[in-house]
């Protein structure tokens, strides 16, 4: 065991490691199409516990080689970490998520014919790597008998497109990165990344949407131009990349991880109650992470689960010591919590969107005028924190100067006499006009201190469609559900309701003009009101 890995199993709080191991490096893969991947094999001193499968886009080096390679190995696993297709050596041009269905289930295929497997095997991966164990849990074979999926999407096209919007500011940066991490000079990879926020904002800026982009990436990422052309996620052409039906086959047990400030935390929610309601054995957790900080924050707490997973499942070694099917941490208490399920069981308490920009316990009464502010797609609402793939503008952060815009309508509580615990998702219902039929709209529920200064908590946006209500001047109900919490708010503290129409570069805006979203480049501002009378427009919360 080298000293990096020493190194990080103390800073990780890993059991201790139990074997040396050794690398076979540069193996070769053969696919049905006759490209071949490559692999690395890592193989402890001793029999092996059982083989761990790691199929990923970012190569097969640190930081991905020991959180997913020798940390197991370490510990008697043999791990085969391979390369997909078109990238660190494996064959053909990279498609990101097309081709991982076949090409999992070929790689198994040469797995069983290997004097050196074990007979079976579970997988384990983030992002990514998480995809790539959806694509084998789609059609599960028969010798994968546990997996660990740490913030992984089941399906692209909901990752990119599930609001009605492009969720540019993620996947373009991604894009960007992608394209160069193979660059020779770790230094200058680095000098990239460090300077990616000043590269990518003229891009993120810019119209057309397509075009834009282009400029940004030279033809290296020709996949982005795809994903913006193609913004109905019931497109035949999204279909590869779908794996819905990985939620259907409950017989792996499945260890989820997911991050409150995760930009794919909606699915992994979505991933635990399905196959929870599937009969599967399946477990979750989520922290208080970025999707970036799962790694890095989250990165102790989660190799000792998922080797705790393994040892049941697949080793065979230990019993569960999980004590509860779901483990969440709880912000703003600052502590983890053990829970039956998840959402647990709670009452909804209702706040009124009031006049006066209160956000009262009682509703306004019936002469009270609705609340009224423009939003311009020229000049569009900054996304301040929130789940964004970038963990240095995302996550939680001090969204005071929001709250202050002219573009914004604005709500907030009286202090609260006792703290006030969520657990679960938070529903917003407006009763919203607007002049122009094309709009977006956008929410978020933040916590405001005794000194004024307001934080993040829940975010929530939508891509109208023409000809309901909510388009047209005289307003009709806008339902949104925010993103999933558990979070206390303490006494004294306030809470605020912000409504915007763009949450920028978090989403690619609305132009307003109804022209596809790659091509459009002129912008039609807009004139919203949000009814208060009556209680026409509230927020629900699911408070524990």
């Amino acid at each position: 065991m080298g000293i990096v890995d020493r190194i990080a199993s103390r800073v990780l709080r890993l059991p201790p490691a139990t074997t040396g191991y050794t690398v076979e490096r540069g193996l070769r893969v053969p696919m049905r199409d006759g490209v071949e991947l490559v692999a690395d094999r890592y193989v402890p001193d001793g029999p092996p516990l059982g083989t761990l499968l790691v199929r990923g886009p970012y190569g097969r080096a640190f930081p991905f080689s020991l959180l997913f390679a020798t940390a197991y190995a370490a510990r008697g696993y043999q791990v085969i970490l391979e390369s997909v297709r078109g990238t660190f050596g494996s064959g053909e041009d990279f498609e990101p998520m097309f081709r991982e269905v076949d090409d999992g289930a070929d790689t198994v295929a040469w797995l069983r014919e290997q004097p050196w497997f074990t007979g079976t095997f579970g997988t384990v991966g983030l992002s990514y790597l998480g995809f790539t164990q959806w694509a084998l849990l789609a059609d599960p074979p028969d010798e994968l008998v546990a997996s660990v999926v740490l913030v992984g999407p089941h399906d692209f096209a909901r990752a990119t497109w599930g609001t009605g919007a492009f969720t540019v500011n993620d996947f373009l940066g991604w894009s960007d990165m992608v394209a160069h991490q193979e660059d020779p000079g770790r230094l200058r990879r680095l000098v990239r990344q460090a300077t990616a926020a000043r590269r990518l904002g003229p891009a993120l800026d810019a119209l057309p949407l397509g075009d834009a982009g282009e400029r940004l990436l030279a033809g290296r990422a020709p996949w982005y131009r795809d994903w913006v052309a193609h913004p109905d996620r019931r497109d035949p052409w999204w279909e590869p990349v779908q794996l819905e039906r990985a939620l259907d086959r409950p017989r792996v047990p499945v260890l989820l991880v997911g991050g409150w400030q995760d930009l794919f935390l909606e699915q992994t929610l979505d991933q635990y109650q399905r196959l929870r309601d599937a009969g599967a054995d399946v477990a979750l957790t989520v922290g208080p992470w970025t999707h970036v900080e799962t790694l890095s924050k989250g990165g102790g707490l989660i190799t000792r689960e998922s080797l705790d997973w393994l040892g049941e499942h697949l080793a065979g070694t230990g019993t569960r010591r999980r004590p509860a099917r779901v483990h969440v941490h709880v912000t703003g208490a600052g502590e983890w919590r053990h829970l039956p399920d998840w959402p647990p069981a709670t009452v909804d308490r209702t706040f009124f969107l009031a006049d006066r920009a209160r956000l009262a316990q009682a509703p306004a009464g019936p002469d009270a005028p609705a609340v009224t502010f423009r939003s311009d797609p020229a000049v569009p609402t900054p996304s301040i924190g929130g789940r964004l793939l970038d963990d240095r503008s995302g996550g939680y952060r001090d969204d005071t100067a929001l709250a202050a815009r002219d573009d914004v309508a604005s709500w907030v509580s009286d202090p609260l006499p006792a703290d006030l615990e969520v657990l679960g998702t938070p529903v917003v219902e407006l009763v919203h006009g607007t002049d122009v039929a094309h709009v977006d709209v956008a929410v978020r529920l933040s916590q405001v201190d005794r000194r004024g200064r307001s934080r993040n908590v829940s975010d929530g946006y939508v891509r109208l469609v023409p000809g309901d209500d909510a388009t047209t001047p005289d307003g009709g109900l806008v339902r949104l559900e925010l993103d999933p919490v558990a979070h206390r708010f303490p006494a004294g503290a306030r809470l605020r309701l912000v409504v915007a129409g763009s949450s920028h570069p978090h989403w690619a805006r609305n132009t307003g003009t109804g022209e596809p979203p790659e091509t459009a480049v002129r912008t039609v501002a807009s004139t919203r009101t949000v009814a208060v009378a009556e209680g026409a427009s509230r927020l629900v919360l699911p408070v524990g």
